[in-house]
């Protein structure tokens, strides 16, 4: 079925494509952490090791990510749908009852993720109704687990071994 490039159309294609779940996180110049939950990461380049994540304009937390020179991804385990919905939907103080640690830059990353990301950024792109990060991975750290999944507007997890 066909149909026009309407916002409604757009957003129902988009939700056809199943994605990871991750929470991009920054420190304000005050020394608070902040988060959100992404559904726009992805990696960019090997060589150098590069990603982008995507923030709408009115997001609240943006002129924190456009203030600061790194940037955390952290990708959840399938046992974290709980983070995702806080990162997502509670308006403040997100780390509130959080598990998370400081990275070498200072980036609040979380806790049992199957991987936290710490990044420099490099340059915003301005796009549509979003900026884009473009940044520099400069320490992985990752584990094993299952990865906790997003298709259709509902949390899924992968079947099987």
């Amino acid at each position: 079925m066909s149909r026009a490039a309407s916002p409604e159309a757009f957003r129902e294609a988009c939700a056809k494509f199943a994605t990871g779940v991750a929470v991009a996180t920054v420190r304000a110049s005050d020394s608070t952490p902040h988060g959100l939950t992404v559904s726009s990461f992805t990696a960019v380049s090997i060589a150098p090791p590069l990603i982008l994540v995507c923030i709408d304009y009115a997001c609240d937390t943006l002129r924190h990510f456009r203030a600061s020179t790194h940037l955390g991804v952290n990708v959840l385990a399938q046992s974290q749908r709980e983070l995702s919905v806080i990162f997502a939907e509670k308006p403040e103080r997100r780390f509130d009852g959080v598990e998370w640690y400081s990275s070498a830059s200072g980036v609040p990353l979380l806790r049992n993720c199957l991987t936290n990301l710490e990044c420099r950024i490099s340059s915003i792109v301005e796009a549509g109704d979003h900026a884009i990060f473009l940044a520099e991975v400069v320490e992985v750290e990752s584990r094993d687990g299952k990865p906790l999944l997003y298709f259709n507007r509902n949390y899924r997890s992968l079947g099987g071994g």
